[in-house]
C-alpha cells in the first residue's frame, strides 16, 4: 500500500474547500475577502464527513495504510 501524495492529497482537500466553502484555492491572497471566511456549522460537518469519506475510500483501495 502507497501512501497519497502530497499532491493528490491538496487535490481531494481543496475539491472539498470548493464544495463545501466556495474556497478556489489555499493560497494567500492579501485580500481579506478572500482569505476570510464566515462558514456556518452545518458546512463545516458537511466537510469533515466528506474528508472522512475520502479517507475511507483511499484505505478501501488500498492507496493509503490504515496502520
Amino acid at each position: 500500500m502507497t501512501s497519497p501524495t502530497k499532491t493528490e492529497t491538496e487535490a481531494v482537500l481543496l475539491e472539498i474547500a470548493r464544495n463545501h466553502f466556495f474556497i478556489e484555492t489555499f493560497n494567500t491572497q492579501n485580500i481579506d475577502w478572500l482569505d476570510f471566511h464566515e462558514v456556518s456549522v452545518r458546512s463545516i460537518r458537511s466537510a469533515l464527513e466528506a474528508a472522512f469519506a475520502a479517507g475511507q475510500a483511499a484505505v478501501k483501495t488500498g492507496s493509503v495504510s490504515h496502520d
